[in-house]
């Protein structure tokens, strides 16, 4: 079953599945992205991009993240540039979105802190 099942199983319309991922949590965008083939209906370019990113997928992670032209994108553009080893870039693009750099070793931390700031 997908997190967009659990929220509202018996949704036919993507018009229900959208607002019922509206309220997605955390963990449910975290467990889609662990288990599930596909991102759920009605996400954000920012929650997409986090969700290709849990689920390896980082090349299209970074392209989405390059098309979101806010703090939050630059956010996710430095996480991925952290989870890719480029460090350099990744300062970089924490100081656009103005937020204190961070280490390789905060990954999984980092991505759950984006995620409850793009999700509440």
């Amino acid at each position: 079953m997908t997190a967009a099942q659990r929220i509202n199983p018996h949704s036919d319309s993507s018009k229900n599945i959208h607002q019922a991922l509206i309220g997605m949590t955390v963990d449910e965008l975290l467990e889609s992205a662990e288990n599930d083939t596909h991102p759920p209906d009605g996400l954000t370019s920012e929650q997409l991009a986090l969700w290709h990113t849990k689920a390896d997928n980082w090349e299209t992670a970074h392209n989405i993240a390059q098309e979101i032209h806010n703090t939050n994108g630059s956010w996710i553009h430095a996480l991925l540039h952290l989870i890719e080893g480029d460090v350099g870039n990744a300062g970089y693009w924490f100081r656009q979105a103005r937020k204190p750099v961070r280490s390789t070793s905060e990954i999984d931390s980092l991505w759950r802190e984006i995620a409850e700031e793009i999700l509440d």
